[in-house]
């Protein structure tokens, strides 16, 4: 997506929920700063394959990592893993490491931290809401890239994207992927305890601003299938089994 193109939905974004841009800009600054004194890090420096999977933080998310496993095996190393945020959760209790994980810093950050430790590549995105997040959190991680959904600084990126779910999808697209599946990324009014680590149950009902958010989420990765150079298959509409054979036509 062009950053033009991107800002006519920024515009939209901020007026529907009522967010500053002013904010989103001190936080993207904050980044920037800490970024600049950390070292660089480039886009061209992250792993990319063309077939990736994007997992996020549905309720189906469990049990689309069990079947890709189960289908794909080994196979999967064939593919670069980016994780949404809290969906890291998710992926180390089934053992695997994500190659990326994209996150504003409100996942289980213990996890986060532990994967990235192990060697998981982060994007951290900064918005209004998580500057006090990012001055706790950042000391403690390493190999960062750093984003923003308003105004471009020499650190910090803005490659599209409103959420950690579709923006990992553009970072895919950005990566050069051919192929995206999405893991996951129900799109629906049901939240998991993985975007919600302060949630007593596995699962409970959004909140009217979450759902809206997921919405958005819907809309743009609908932009990218129509606009984007890329194919995209969503596991809530397809069986795991055609990913199977993604891999052997690759071949």
């Amino acid at each position: 997506m062009e950053i033009e193109e991107w800002l006519l939905w920024y515009d939209i974004i901020i007026q529907d929920f009522g967010f500053s841009k002013k904010d989103d800009d001190e936080s993207a600054l904050y980044l920037n700063n800490f970024l600049m004194k950390q070292g660089l890090l480039e886009l061209s420096e992250f792993p990319s394959k063309k077939d990736m999977i994007v997992f996020g933080a549905g309720p189906s998310l469990k049990k689309h990592i069990k079947n890709l496993k189960s289908t794909l095996k080994h196979d999967l190393d064939e593919f670069i893993l980016i994780s949404a945020d809290g969906a890291t959760t998710a992926l180390l209790e089934e053992n695997i490491i994500p190659n990326i994980i994209v996150t504003d810093l409100d996942g289980n950050m213990q996890d986060i931290q532990y994967a990235n430790e192990r060697g998981s590549y982060l994007v951290v995105h900064a918005h209004g809401n998580n500057l006090n997040t990012l001055k706790r959190y950042l000391p403690n991680l390493k190999n960062i890239l750093g984003t923003t959904q308003g105004t471009t600084l020499e650190c910090v990126h803005n490659f599209g994207g409103f959420t950690d779910g579709d923006r990992s999808v553009f970072l895919a697209v950005e990566l050069g992927a051919e192929n995206i599946i999405l893991a996951g990324m129900d799109f629906g009014n049901i939240v998991t305890k993985y975007s919600r680590p302060d949630m007593d149950q596995e699962t409970g009902h959004g909140d009217e601003i979450k759902v809206k958010k997921l919405k958005y989420a819907e809309e743009l990765v609908e932009w990218i299938i129509e606009n984007e150079n890329v194919t995209i298959y969503n596991l809530i509409h397809e069986y795991p089994e055609k990913y199977l054979k993604l891999r052997i036509y690759n071949e």
